[in-house]
């Protein structure tokens, strides 16, 4: 059987949106360089189009913007870019790795990161350095965030009594970063940022961390005869990431406007920012007085493949299926860009900065 291919009704792509080759003579700044890559292809276009969704989430005053991290963010020295969107009011909430606060904390607290020497591994251990792939923490950066908890243990930590209130993470990362804020008052980082801007910084992992250990620990000394108690009667640092969850809840079921995700990496705080949204279309579903909540806009940079079935891989139109994310057909906009998040994160936010700029002195 003969098939034969009919004629195309198009006539030289009429009614198709055309590409245009990047012209770099043209282009004076990062801005410029986003916008015309969203005319290209491949992953260039997606972090073109990431620069729109963002400019659109970042100025929308209606909007309720979270901003996820996972990685070693603040390792690979991004951490001032986090400062750079609290500072200029573009993201309203924060969930993080609490690895990713913890290291965050020696920029905070005046100190910095170094480039891995091509040692052994073991030698590094023994020269007190924790590599991070290609960077180093040093051990007495650990040391001095050990030493800053427990002189300011009882400021950060509600009485162990058993009947103190339990407390959230955010509760926690607000003290941490009042006292940085005024111990390293020209210091910027992410915590010292957030709590200036009064927003709040969840982290649900937060006992995987350096950070949790100091506290666990500094908790232990002060019971001294823990060894000997059994454990019911073993006071330890009184969180409950349930109270995170109600208040994230809280705070979305206030907002009447629009609701926008800006995920760097995945893991447990991409979902964690995510799930809060089948939260609401659960309650819906068993008759309580709330209405469900979606996203409507969402940029997501992770290098993670979707067909490995894990969480970090996983789109947004996925997410659909799951009540998280409102369709593209009904008016969702989303970018997925598929790259290291250090390669690609500066120049698209300073880009989009560039971009709003502009805008404001039209």
């Amino acid at each position: 059987m003969e098939f034969k291919r009919e004629k195309s009704t198009f006539k030289s792509g009429e009614g198709l949106e055309p590409l245009e080759p990047i012209d770099i003579n043209k282009l004076n700044d990062f801005d410029e360089t986003l916008a015309a890559m969203a005319k290209t292809s491949f992953n260039g276009r997606q972090l073109g189009e990431a620069a729109e969704i963002l400019t659109a989430m970042f100025t929308d005053p209606g909007d309720f913007t979270v901003l996820t991290l996972s990685g070693a963010m603040s390792v690979a020295k991004q951490g001032l870019i986090i400062c750079e969107l609290i500072d200029r009011g573009y993201v309203d909430a924060i969930v993080s790795t609490g690895a990713l606060v913890t290291h965050g904390l020696t920029e905070g607290m005046q100190g910095t990161h170094f480039k891995a020497p091509k040692d052994d591994d073991a030698v590094l251990y023994e020269q007190g350095m924790c590599r991070v792939y290609d960077t180093i923490e040093l051990e007495t950066s650990f040391e001095h965030t050990s030493k800053t908890i427990s002189k300011y243990y009882e400021r950060l930590i509600p009485a162990l009594d058993g009947k103190s209130p339990v407390r959230g993470s955010a509760d926690f990362f607000f003290r941490l970063g009042e006292l940085l804020h005024e111990l390293y008052p020209q210091q910027r980082g992410m915590l010292s940022s957030a709590y200036r801007a009064n927003i709040p910084v969840y982290v649900p992992a937060f006992t995987d961390s350096e950070l949790s250990l100091d506290l666990l620990l500094r908790t232990l000394r002060i019971q001294k005869s823990f060894l000997e108690k059994p454990f019911s009667e073993t006071f330890v640092p009184p969180f409950n990431t349930f109270i995170d969850v109600f208040d994230f809840a809280r705070r979305v079921y206030n907002h009447k406007g629009t609701m926008s995700i800006f995920t760097v990496g995945g893991g447990v705080p991409r979902n964690w920012g995510q799930q809060i949204t089948p939260f609401f279309d659960i309650m819906y579903l068993e008759g309580m007085p709330v209405e469900p909540k979606k996203y409507s806009r969402g940029v997501r940079i992770c290098p993670e493949p979707d067909h490995w079935g894990g969480l970090s891989g996983c789109t947004y139109k996925e997410g659909v299926s799951w009540a998280k994310f409102v369709p593209e057909a009904e008016g969702g906009r989303y970018a997925e860009v598929k790259d290291d998040a250090t390669s690609v994160l500066p120049f698209l936010i300073k880009g989009v900065i560039q971009r709003i700029e502009k805008l404001s002195h039209k």
